[in-house]
C-alpha cells in the first residue's frame, strides 16, 4: 500500500468514526426532541421490495416515524432511467412500493410519501446545483465510479453522472436535516452538504434569518447487510431476494435453495462461513435472538435444520405485513389517495424552497 493510500484510508476511518459519534448523539436527541429532525429517505422503483429492504431500512423508518421524527419518503422514479434504457412496468412498481410502505407501518398521517416526477420545483433545483459542482467531483463519487466501471465501455448517461446532484436536490428541497444511510452513502451526503455550503457562500440567505438550506447529517444504519440466497449481494436484478409480496410457500422455496457449506456443525462465523452466517442473521433479525445462540441450539443438526428455522422465523415475522399487504392491494383508490396527498404536500414545500432559491439568486422579475 502506498503512502497516499494509507493516508486516505486513515482519513476515511477518522471520518467514519466522527460520523458514528454524531449518529449516536442524534439518536439520543431523538429520544427527547424528535421534532428537531426531518428525514429524507426513499427507494428507486426498479423492482419489488424485499427482506433486505425491510430489515435494512423500512423497520428503521417506521421506528423513527413512530418516535416523532418528521419522515419524508421519496419514490425516485426519475432515477430509474439513470442507468437503463427504459422504465419497465414503472406504474406497477410505484404502487407496489406504496403498498409495501403502508404494509410495513409507514403511516401517511405521520409521513409524507411522494414521487420524483410529480414535483417539478424539486427537479428545477438541479439547474443551480449543477453550477456548484465540477465534473471531476462527480467522477470521484463512488456510485458514479462503480457505475462507470460496470458499463464495460458503454457511455455513461448525463443523468447517471449527475446522480449525486439529483440526490442533493431530493434532500435539500424538503429541509431534511437527517438522512439514514450506510457507509457507502456517506459521500452523497457530504456532496449534499457541500452544495448547500457553496450556495450559501455564493448567494447568501435570500433576506432570511436562516440559511436557505439546512445541512443534513447521516444517521448510520446499525443493521448488517444481508446476502442473497445465492451467497452474493442481495439484489432485485439477481433474483436472490425474498420479496415482501411473496407467499409463505414461495419464501420457503427460496430459502430451501439458499447456499450453505459442507460442514454439518452450525457455527456463526461471518468471515469463514458467510453463507451460513447470513442465514443465522436472518433468523436473528426475525426473532431478536443472538445468532450465536441460534447456532449453538442447532448444533450438529445441519443445514436442513437451520433452513427450517429460518423459514419459520421469516414467515412468522412477515405474516402480518403480508396480511396487510393483501388488504391494501384490493384498495387501489386508497393507494392513489395516499400518493396524491403526499405529492401535494411535497409540491407545496418544493415551491416554497424554489422561491427562496430564486430570491437568493435575484431571479424574481
Amino acid at each position: 500500500m502506498s503512502e497516499k493510500d494509507r493516508v486516505e484510508q486513515a482519513t476515511d476511518a477518522a471520518s467514519l468514526a466522527r460520523t458514528q459519534e454524531r449518529s449516536a448523539q442524534i439518536e439520543e436527541q431523538i429520544k427527547t426532541n424528535p421534532e428537531k429532525f426531518r428525514i429524507l429517505t426513499g427507494d428507486r422503483p426498479t423492482g419489488h421490495l424485499h427482506l433486505g429492504h425491510y430489515l435494512g431500512t423500512l423497520k428503521n423508518r417506521v421506528r423513527l416515524q413512530n418516535a416523532g421524527v418528521d419522515t419524508w419518503v421519496i419514490i425516485a422514479d426519475y432515477q430509474v432511467i439513470t442507468d437503463r434504457d427504459g422504465v419497465g412496468p414503472l406504474k406497477e412498481r410505484v404502487y407496489s412500493l406504496v403498498t409495501d410502505y403502508l404494509a410495513c407501518g409507514i403511516d401517511p398521517e405521520k409521513s409524507t410519501i411522494f414521487n420524483h416526477s410529480a414535483i417539478p420545483a424539486l427537479n428545477q433545483l438541479m439547474l443551480p446545483f449543477l453550477s456548484l459542482v465540477t465534473e471531476s467531483e462527480l467522477h470521484r463519487n463512488p456510485t458514479v465510479k462503480s457505475e462507470l466501471e460496470a458499463t464495460n465501455g458503454r457511455a455513461m448517461s448525463g443523468l447517471m453522472l449527475t446522480y449525486p446532484v439529483h440526490q442533493a436536490a431530493d434532500i435539500l428541497f424538503c429541509d431534511a436535516n437527517l438522512v439514514p444511510a450506510g457507509k457507502d452513502q456517506l459521500p452523497h451526503i457530504e456532496q449534499t452538504r457541500l452544495i448547500a455550503q457553496r450556495f450559501e457562500k455564493r448567494y447568501g440567505h435570500a433576506g432570511l434569518d436562516h440559511p436557505v438550506f439546512r445541512r443534513p447529517d447521516a444517521l448510520l444504519s446499525q443493521v448488517q447487510n444481508l446476502l442473497g440466497t445465492d451467497g452474493q449481494k442481495m439484489s432485485k436484478s439477481r433474483g436472490n431476494t425474498i420479496e415482501l409480496r411473496m407467499t409463505a410457500d414461495e419464501t420457503a422455496k427460496m430459502l430451501k435453495r439458499a447456499v450453505t457449506d459442507s460442514e454439518r456443525l452450525i457455527t456463526f462465523d461471518p468471515e469463514g462461513r458467510p453463507a451460513v452466517a447470513n442465514l443465522l442473521l436472518m433468523a436473528s433479525e426475525a426473532t431478536g435472538e443472538d445468532p450465536r445462540t441460534i447456532a449453538d441450539r442447532i448444533g450438529d443438526a445441519g443445514a436442513g435444520a437451520l433452513k427450517a428455522l429460518v423459514i419459520e422465523s421469516v414467515n412468522d415475522m412477515l405474516a402480518p405485513i403480508r396480511a396487510r399487504r393483501a388488504e391494501l392491494e384490493q384498495n387501489q383508490d386508497y393507494l392513489r389517495t395516499v400518493l396524491q396527498a403526499g405529492n401535494e404536500k411535497a409540491n407545496e414545500q418544493a415551491e416554497r424552497k424554489l422561491q427562496e432559491v430564486r430570491e437568493a439568486m435575484q431571479m424574481i422579475y
